[in-house]
């Protein structure tokens, strides 16, 4: 059994897929706070609307979109706002990715669970086609499309992370898995390892519960 699958966790262990997925069986909004070390103001957005995400309705994440060609990653200025948290990527260099839509627009983040967030809940009808992210080992962007990600949760372990806790992104599946037998935090298995694809609301709900739109 995965960590994520387990139960009965204290509040300052890992986030549960479990106990998500039963508060929202219940009708309830699990909220995982601004877990991390992030310095900057908060936005002040609590909470999130299920329906105005799934009928088209405003959604926040919008008011932060950039232009992006999508076939090279943009620079990070500082300017950017992360459309998540309302931070500002180029001051985290070492989580920083970004997102290109087919209609030229684009968000840039500062984390990569920022990143999640935002993929779960797209503010334009334009599909993504292109993205980067800081590899976790690379030390440099890597395809966000591509990439392997360890679902990384507990928050003691990640405390020191802008935002924390966020996934950890590899280009290739092989380091991926190899790093759950480094990450000592958390038991996490081979179906703790996602791609982009893979990512929905409960990941978003996961990594920035208090954040979306």
């Amino acid at each position: 059994m995965t960590r994520l699958e387990g139960a009965g966790e204290s509040e300052d262990g890992p986030i549960t897929r479990r106990r998500l997925l039963g508060a929202a069986g219940a009708g309830t909004a699990l909220v995982a706070g601004c877990l991390g070390g992030g310095t900057e103001e908060d936005s002040g957005v609590e909470g999130h609307s299920d329906d105005a995400a799934a009928d088209g309705g405003e959604n926040r994440y919008g008011e932060s979109l950039v232009d992006h060609p999508g076939d090279e990653p943009i620079a990070f200025v500082d300017g950017q706002q992360c459309p998540v948290c309302r931070m500002t990527p180029a001051s985290y260099g070492g989580w920083h990715c970004q997102l290109a839509h087919e209609n030229g627009e684009g968000a840039v983040f500062d984390t990569p669970g920022c990143l999640f967030a935002y993929y779960a809940y797209q503010p334009v009808e334009a599909p993504v086609t292109a993205g980067w992210v800081m590899g976790i080992e690379a030390g440099d962007l890597i395809d966000a499309t591509e990439a392997h990600y360890v679902l990384v949760t507990d928050k003691r372990a990640t405390a020191d992370e802008p935002m924390g806790p966020n996934p950890r992104p590899f280009a290739d599946r092989e380091d991926a898995v190899a790093y759950l037998e480094d990450w000592d935090a958390e038991e996490l298995t081979e179906d703790d390892v996602i791609s982009l694809s893979d990512v929905g609301q409960e990941h978003a709900e996961i990594y920035r519960g208090n954040r979306l739109p």
